[in-house]
């Protein structure tokens, strides 16, 4: 069966540069898979894996997603009730949460419990800009499937905080220990750039179409 990897396009994310490096991998790897750019609700449910990028505030994104009819219901029936794989990225990551606290408080999807805060400022640059090593604290997660620790590619100054520790599968210290990678069930998300990551990053997206 043919995988259909949607990359979701709601006027707030790195959306070709993703589609781009989901492409090559697909292709370098033999994989029967295909990528497509959507901007509606209605391709969700061909969907067989999700991707939700995301830059800037959280609230824009989130406005950005409120903005598209039915999307979120399409989001959640595909992802809570159907399982599909999903896979948020940066911003995208941070919209699981139920809170976030950038430019005010906002509600974010609730898929994973915690809330987003800012970065503390003490002693450290913002926006945290650059290549940073993820350290892997468990070894039992598809998305990473061996326990070495390489440096991906970040770009932000909010940090997801877990409710449970259970959901953060790799940290990153910067001023603070944040969870760099996280997830529940079928639910990952990364906050920094897979895409613009080189080979370590190209390999996340592998092991998530691989799903």
């Amino acid at each position: 069966m043919k995988k259909k990897v949607v990359v979701v396009d709601y006027g707030l994310g790195n959306i070709r540069s993703v589609r781009q490096s989901l492409k090559k991998v697909i292709e370098e790897n033999h994989i029967n898979a295909e990528v497509k750019i959507i901007n509606n609700s209605y391709d969700i449910d061909t969907a067989t894996h999700i991707v939700l990028p995301g830059q800037g505030a959280f609230s824009a994104c989130m406005n950005g997603l409120m903005n598209i009819p039915g999307m979120i219901d399409e989001l959640s029936k595909s992802v809570l009730i159907q399982q599909k794989p999903f896979l948020g990225v940066c911003v995208g990551m941070q919209l699981l949460a139920n809170t976030g606290y950038e430019k005010g408080k906002h509600n974010g999807l609730g898929w994973i419990e915690g809330d987003v805060k800012k970065l503390p400022k003490e002693s450290i640059k913002l926006p945290h800009m650059g290549w940073n090593e993820v350290l892997i604290k468990t070894k039992k997660n598809d998305l990473i499937n061996d326990d070495k620790n390489y440096n991906y590619y970040f770009v932000h100054s909010f940090y997801f905080n877990c409710k449970s520790k259970t959901n953060e599968i790799a940290i990153t210290e910067y001023g603070i220990n944040f969870a760099s990678i996280i997830s529940k069930e079928n639910i990952y998300g990364v906050q920094f750039h897979p895409e613009k990551s080189s080979y370590q990053g190209l390999r996340i997206l592998k092991n998530f179409i691989n799903l």
